[in-house]
Parts: structure tokens; sequence; C-alpha cells
């Protein structure tokens, strides 16, 4: 009899254990559909960490431009490394002419005295000159730095003193000349533009000439510049020869 009384209670809890094994098992949204009775439901768990960025997407188009105003303009930048020059523009207009300037006060008296002084003392030198070196006949001074050189040499000479080869216009610049040198000197006269046709070094035809007898030839077809003779007298030669450079100076 106690053998039979042991089996209900074994079913009733093998029951017990199987109905509790089944309401662990059933989620809550099941046993609110399924259960007669309110079943208690966990709460939710603790929220993970959030996952990695992804990746940037593909750049969106343009978008028109604002309605609102627009805003300040910002300070200007830092100035930069300065460029090559430009060529030069072409030269502007000329000026008027300006108002005549104020001479700056001083003694006019000293100026005088300073001025006469001045022309004393060159009048000195030139005659210095004249004597040692020179010879004067009315507004043309005669000198020779006693070289020998060819003619286009001696007109290098002269021009860079501001002179010219010196060239007789008359019988007393002739005379000057053959009395200031002891060797025959070349004179400012050619035909090298057209042959038998002398000149002086402006291109003007002579109006005073004092040849040698025979002369002017042109030996060997070359004889283009002119020399001064000690006589006074006047012939044709090569201007490639050396020979005493004169150049006459306007006072």
């Amino acid at each position: 009899m106690r053998t039979m009384s042991l089996i209900p209670s074994l079913s009733l809890l093998l029951m017990s254990m199987v109905a509790a094994s089944y309401s662990e098992t059933v989620t809550c949204e099941d046993a609110q559909k399924t259960c007669p009775a309110v079943i208690a439901c966990s709460s939710p768990g603790i929220n993970g960490f959030p996952g990695k960025d992804g990746r940037d997407g593909t750049k969106g188009e343009k978008g028109e431009p604002g309605q609102g105003l627009r805003g300040l303009q910002g300070p200007p930048g830092k100035l930069g490394p300065p460029g090559n020059p430009g060529p030069s523009g072409s030269p502007g207009p000329k000026g008027q002419k300006g108002d005549p300037g104020n001479s700056p006060d001083c003694d006019s008296s000293l100026a005088v005295s300073e001025r006469k002084a001045l022309q004393t003392e060159m009048a000195r030198i030139k005659k210095w000159l004249t004597f040692s070196l020179g010879k004067q006949v009315g507004n043309k001074f005669f000198l020779t730095n006693g070289e020998m050189m060819t003619f286009e040499k001696v007109k290098a000479l002269c021009v860079k003193f501001q002179a010219s080869v010196a060239t007789p216009r008359n019988a007393a610049e002739n005379r000057a000349i053959q009395n200031l040198i002891k060797e025959e000197a070349f004179m400012g006269i050619t035909d090298e533009k057209t042959e038998g046709q002398f000149v002086d070094l402006t291109g003007n035809r002579l109006t005073y000439t004092n040849w040698n007898e025979g002369e002017p030839n042109n030996a060997g077809s070359d004889e283009d510049c002119v020399l001064l003779l000690k006589d006074g007298r006047w012939n044709d030669v090569p201007c490639s020869s050396s020979h005493l450079a004169v150049c006459e100076f306007p006072i």
C-alpha cells in the first residue's frame, strides 16, 4: 500500500520538473501567447560598445549658392616675392617747359672778378702753348704731338681732343703749319670718294691749293691722302703711310 501511494507523488514531481524546464526555454512573447498565467520576463541586457565607423561615401554634387548675405572680405594675405621686371614702356609725351629757376643770391662783383681772373689765366696758358707747341692764325690754333701715324689714326687722335686734322684754307694758315712741323705732315684733304676730286673731311671742295709741281699724280693708284712738305708744297700719298699728326683747334 505504501508503494502505491508513492507513485502519484513521483508523477507530480516529474511533471513539476518538466514544467520548470519548459518555462526556461520558452520566450516571454511565446509565454504570453500560450500560457494562461502571466509569466514575468527578465530585464534587457547592457548595451554593447558602438561599432566602427563606416567608409566615407562618395562626394555629393555642389549645392546651390546660399541666399544669405555675403560675408565680409578677409584681410589681405602675405606679400609674395617680387616678379621679374617687365619691358620698358614707350616714352611718354614731352612735358611743358618749366618756369625759370631763381639763381641763388651771390656777390655779383665777386663773380665778375673770378671770370676776369679765369680769362686772364686761360690767355696766359694759350700763349705758353703757342710759344712752345703750336701756331695761331686767326681763329685757328695748330698743334702737333710729334708722333708719326697713319691717316686714320691722325683723324682719331684729333677727334679725341675735339679737334680736326689741320686743313689750310689760305696761304697764312699753310705757312703757320709749315713753320710748326719738322717732318712732312698729313692734312685733312683726300680724294678717297672720287679719284682726282680732293675735298676736306666735311666733303667740301677746296678753295685753296698749293700743289707741288706734277702733283697730284696718284702714283701707284692708291695716293688718296695729302701731305704738307717741309717747303709748304702739297703732295698726294697713300693714306696707309705714316707721317706727322697735326690738329687744328678753333679758338
